[in-house]
């Protein structure tokens, strides 16, 4: 795997376990289209620490940086692991989504 120092923090909302990615308004977003790219350490930093906010606000569980090479259009994840995070379940998609009682 390349080494970049360019960086996006990834984490799974608590609600639903839904992948989501921080954006610069301190969202949780779930396009990584939509994600901060840190450039810096410094960046980095600041994402961790917003993240850890986050997580004691018991609104995502298990933070973490990975590594994206930047692009115009969309960062573009390094590793297989967080392609596949981005683009969502690889089984199970064509179950019928469960009715939730009101």
């Amino acid at each position: 795997m390349a080494k970049s120092s360019h960086r996006i923090m990834t984490a799974n909302r608590l609600s639903d376990g839904v992948v989501v990615y921080l954006d610069a308004q301190e969202r949780w977003v779930e396009s990584l289209a939509a994600a901060d790219v840190a450039e810096t350490e410094a960046d980095a930093d600041s994402l961790t620490i917003r993240a850890e906010h986050a997580v004691t606000a018991r609104l995502v569980v298990g933070p973490y940086l990975f590594p994206v090479e930047p692009d115009e259009a969309q960062a573009k994840p390094l590793s297989q692991r967080e392609h596949i995070r981005a683009k969502g379940p690889t089984v199970g998609t064509d179950l019928p989504v469960p009715e939730t009682g009101a």
